[in-house]
């Protein structure tokens, strides 16, 4: 791994740095030599949340020099099951900033850059330059084709990570030396069969698991040491404790980093993936055709039949539910439409929002038109009209 030079004044480590990192020391596959390769790399991390804090928990207390922190979100109450470095004082912080802070306190002798922005093909090359590598913790396809990509074109290692529920994947995808994600994924999935984490939920301590495993990969990477997941996707199933390793190959038609590639420059990834790569609900169609939770109140108060529908989990109604709505969630909706009067005023409803813009695209796309999505779900309503009900 090439690592930026070290300045004169910084040619050696503090006291206090070798203190610091007297366990990393007194090991053979470190010693002095690594430890000063930690402090002159730099590693570029893909997200704040629940895979990133970890990762970078663990590269700021090894010592890795330099840190870039990549995430426009703001940190949310929800956030704190599994994104342990943030807290209940950081709420409403921009993340980056909050991380930042957290990383800083752990260990001062280290360098953190934040960048509060969107990871975009228009930005990326700019903000990945100056880092060795790129650790993936986001959490949708967009970002990772970009990142991959990025890391493609400019020579760089993916630190790979993702969860979903109870399971997770961990790689390397390093075109120079081994398969490329889009080897492995040469076209996204369709976007109504990945639902996020923030629908589908996840274990709060699995993110951690695969981002400790993304963090010691990147630092085998700059260690040179070891047998790093180059051409290996290790699966993890928390439920059964299993960790199962599965053999990649490089592909000869890969788009990108085969030897005649068709692409040679970063592209649209939202319009590749047909999905939204950042937090952000619909685009014009669900903008059009959605109704607030104070104007539909006011509707049901005043005695207009509209006909309610849920497309969340059943499990989901447990949590709150509005009385007389019909349950039918998204993955099933298709095979109800059936069921379905045209003619009749519709108001779809999720958790917040996502899952009922889909559904609004799918009976929009059915011909219904007398249709509208509830904006921002029943936690909306919890807020806005009834109290009562939990937002969660």
């Amino acid at each position: 791994m090439p690592h930026r030079p070290l300045a004169p004044e910084e040619d050696s480590l503090s006291h206090e740095e070798i203190l610091r990192y007297s366990r990393h020391l007194l090991m053979p596959e470190v010693g002095l030599a690594g430890q000063r390769k930690l402090k002159a790399s730099s590693v570029l991390v893909i997200g704040t949340g629940g895979l990133g804090s970890p990762v970078a928990l663990y590269l700021a207390a090894a010592g890795v020099g330099r840190i870039g922190l990549v995430d426009c979100d703001r940190v949310d109450t929800t956030n704190l099951q599994r994104q342990v470095i943030h807290s209940m004082s950081a709420v409403g912080q921009p993340k980056v900033d909050s991380a930042r802070a957290r990383l800083l306190d752990l260990n001062p002798c280290i360098r953190v850059d934040p960048y509060d922005e969107p990871f975009t093909s228009g930005n990326a090359l700019r903000i990945a330059a100056p880092y060795d590598l790129i650790i993936d913790c986001s959490d949708n396809f967009p970002t990772r084709y970009l990142v991959n990509d990025v890391c493609v074109l400019t020579h760089k290692p993916d630190v790979y990570g993702s969860v979903f529920r109870f399971e997770g994947q961990a790689s390397i995808f390093w075109a120079d030396r081994g398969p490329c994600y889009r080897c492995l994924f040469p076209d996204p999935p369709p976007p109504e069969l990945v639902p996020s984490c923030a629908e589908a939920g996840v274990i709060g301590v699995l993110p951690g698991t695969i981002g400790t495993l993304q963090a010691t990969e990147a630092l085998k990477l700059l260690l040179g040491i070891g047998e790093p997941l180059i051409g290996k996707l290790l699966l993890v199933d928390a439920l059964d404790a299993s960790f199962e390793e599965i053999r990649l190959k490089k592909s000869p038609r890969c788009r990108i980093c085969s030897e005649e590639p068709e692409i040679h420059a970063l592209v649209d990834y939202e319009a590749f993936c047909s999905a939204p790569g950042h937090e952000h609900q619909g685009g014009p169609l669900a903008r059009e055709w959605e109704v607030e939770p104070a104007a539909l109140a006011a509707e049901l108060q005043a005695g207009k039949h509209v006909h309610l529908i849920d497309v969340r989990e059943p499990h989901e109604l447990e949590i709150s539910r509005l009385p007389g709505a019909q349950l039918i969630p998204l993955g099933s909706l298709a095979s109800h439409l059936h069921e379905l009067d045209s003619a009749q005023e519709m108001v779809v409803f999720c958790r917040s929002g996502v899952r009922s813009v889909r559904a609004l695209e799918l009976l929009a796309g059915a011909g219904f038109r007398k249709v509208r999505h509830l904006n921002g779900g029943i936690n909306a309503w919890a807020r806005d009209v009834d109290p009562s009900l939990p937002v969660y």
